[in-house]
């Protein structure tokens, strides 16, 4: 009797299920392609669109805004102009930088509470060496505030006291700085709103306490005298922390350079 030798793929436990028929393709339907819709080449806003979906400048800016978050300054400039700009700034055209403002154009500036402009620092004084020769400085946040009604309150101010190679001795007080409302007025919503928003805003600058010859300025000699009354120990803030001495200052580094409390 004759066997049949199975070949190298076939199933040798005769489990294979009969090969499936191909599946004839019932979709005899011929899809249609929708062809592109080609735009026209050149830019896509111009002033004519813009005139007429935008007629006010306040349109215009935050139209403008919202595409780009560029914010512009175009009320009171003329028409055509106005236009002209936003157009640039939507088709990526780089425009004048005095037609750039800033904030939100969203917001509306009469219903914000104005604010004083910041002040002016006094100058560093010349007397004083460079700020890369400093030998050592003291931070403190117990300087009893410069502003009266602060000062009344109890407040205190954060100030930085310098020393030189040279004997000079500065402070610097630098905040913290503060709002201040000031009068009151009603707002279009019937809010009673501030007039104002001044600031209380103690800065000095840096300033001479002690000079190289070893006098105090007026301010100077204040400033130790206060200083002198906040105690360390046997001895008090002025010695310990800020007339230091350089050659001690060194020799605590050369005993213990790790300990950052000297």
């Amino acid at each position: 009797m004759n066997k049949t030798t199975p070949t190298t793929g076939d199933d040798i436990w005769g489990d294979d299920p009969a090969p499936a028929p191909a599946r004839p393709d019932t979709n005899t339907k011929t899809r249609t392609k929708i062809p592109a819709v080609l735009l026209p080449a050149g830019p896509e806003y111009d002033i004519e669109g813009l005139m007429t979906d935008f007629p006010t400048a306040t349109d215009l800016e935050r139209f403008v805004f919202d595409q780009t978050q560029v914010v512009l300054t175009l009320k009171g400039r003329a028409n055509k102009l106005k236009y002209q700009v936003a157009m640039d700034v939507l088709n990526g055209t780089p425009v004048d930088a005095k037609y750039i403002g800033e904030g939100n154009p969203y917001l509306d500036r009469a219903d914000l509470v104005p604010e004083e402009p910041m002040k002016d620092l006094p100058p560093r004084d010349p007397g004083i060496p460079p700020r890369e020769t400093v030998q050592n400085e003291f931070f403190t946040a117990f300087v009893p505030h410069s502003d009266a009604e602060y000062h009344a309150r109890g407040a205190k101010m954060h100030c930085i006291f310098r020393k030189y190679p040279n004997s000079v001795i500065t402070y610097e007080v630098i905040g913290p700085i503060e709002p201040r409302p000031w009068g009151e007025k009603i707002d279009k919503f019937g809010r009673m709103r501030p007039e104002i928003i001044k600031w209380v805003d103690p800065r000095t600058g840096e300033q001479i306490v002690q000079r190289e010859d070893l006098t105090l300025t007026v301010i100077g000699r204040r400033l130790k005298a206060m200083m002198q009354t906040l105690r360390y120990n046997d001895s008090n803030q002025w010695v310990r922390y800020i007339d230091r001495d350089f050659i001690s200052l060194d020799q605590r580094a050369a005993a213990n350079p790790w300990d950052l409390s000297q």
